[in-house]
C-alpha cells in the first residue's frame, strides 16, 4: 500500500517531518512497520500550501524513490508550508508514472490515499462513468484512488467533504456488490481545501489500515521535555500519519475504525464515518 501525512500549523521545513524523526516518512520508505509492504518505493509526492490567499497548492511528484532522490533532500531543506500533504507510494497494480503519484490536486483541494479498490478493474468503467462530465477531463492517471477523489467531487465534497466521501464510498461497495465483489473498500484518505484538513480510516471489512494523529503540542512538551524539536512547532501544530514519526509515549492517538477526524486551528473532531448507498 503506501503510507502518509498531513501536517498543519505554523509553516515549518517539510524536512523537520520527512526526515528528523527517527522514523520519518523517508525512513518508512524503506523500512515501514505498519503497512502491508515494508517498502513504498514506487514514488512520492508533497501537496504544498503557501499563503493564505485563494492560490492552488503547488503539486510535486516523482517516480523516484523517496529515499534515495536529492531533489526532494534539497527542496525539504529549504521550503516551510503552514499545511502540507507527503506521500509514499507502493503500486496496487496501477503504472508507476508521475500522475498516479499522491497527492491529487484539483483547484485548492489535495487528496490522497492508502489502500485500494478490491477489483478495480472490472469496476473501473462503472466507477468512471459515474464522474461528473465537467470533472472528467481533470483526470490524469490510472489509480483507483485519483477515481476516488473524482467521485468525491462529484457527489459534493467541495461543499460538505464527509457527506461527499460517505457517498463515494457508499458508490463503490455499492458497485462491487453488483459484481460480486463483497468488500470493495480499503483506505485512509486525507482531503484539504487549504484550511482544514480531514482525515477517514474506514474499510468494508471493518479491518482498516493503521492512522494515527498527533497529542496537543503542548501536553507533549510537558510529557517529552527532552525532544528539543517539540520547541519548534506551533502550539497549533497537529499531524495525521499512517505510522507514528517517534516512538514516545503519549504523542500519537490511533484514528478509531471507521471515523474520520477534521483538524483545524490546533483541533480535532472525531465524527463516525457511515458510507451512504445510492437509493
Amino acid at each position: 500500500m503506501c503510507r502518509w501525512l498531513a501536517y498543519t500549523g505554523s509553516p515549518i521545513l517539510l524536512d523537520e517531518l520527512l526526515y528528523e524523526p527517527e522514523h520519518s516518512l523517508i525512513e518508512q520508505s524503506r523500512f515501514a512497520r505498519l503497512g502491508a509492504e515494508t517498502t513504498n518505493g514506487d514514488g512520492y509526492g508533497l501537496g504544498l500550501y503557501e499563503g493564505d490567499g485563494d492560490d492552488p497548492p503547488t503539486v510535486v511528484r516523482s517516480t523516484i524513490p523517496a529515499w534515495s532522490d536529492l531533489n526532494l533532500r534539497e527542496l525539504a531543506g529549504h521550503f516551510r508550508s503552514r499545511l502540507f500533504f507527503a506521500h509514499i507510494r507502493a503500486s496496487t497494480g496501477s503504472a508507476v508514472q508521475q500522475t498516479n503519484c499522491h497527492p491529487f490536486r484539483y483547484g485548492r483541494w489535495l487528496w490522497m490515499h492508502n489502500g485500494a479498490i478490491t477489483d478495480f478493474a472490472r469496476l473501473k468503467r462503472d466507477l468512471v462513468f459515474a464522474v461528473d462530465p465537467e470533472l472528467y477531463p481533470a483526470i490524469e492517471g490510472s489509480t483507483d484512488s485519483e477515481v476516488m477523489f473524482f467521485l468525491a467531487l462529484t457527489f459534493g465534497l467541495r461543499q460538505d467533504p464527509p457527506a461527499a466521501v460517505e457517498r463515494m464510498v457508499g458508490f463503490v461497495e455499492w458497485t462491487g456488490r453488483r459484481y460480486g465483489v463483497e468488500h470493495a473498500v480499503q483506505m485512509t484518505v486525507a482531503t484539504s481545501d487549504g484550511e482544514r484538513v480531514w482525515s477517514f480510516r474506514y474499510s468494508s471489512q471493518n479491518r482498516s489500515r493503521s492512522l494515527f494523529y498527533s497529542t496537543e503540542v503542548r501536553t507533549l512538551r510537558q510529557l517529552h521535555p527532552e525532544v528539543f524539536a517539540l520547541e519548534r512547532l506551533s502550539d497549533d501544530a497537529r499531524i495525521v500519519v499512517s505510522e507514528p514519526l517517534r516512538n514516545l509515549p503519549g504523542a500519537w492517538n490511533e484514528v478509531p475504525e471507521s471515523t474520520y477526524i477534521v483538524t483545524e486551528h490546533g483541533m480535532h473532531e472525531v465524527c463516525p464515518f457511515r458510507p451512504t448507498s445510492p437509493p
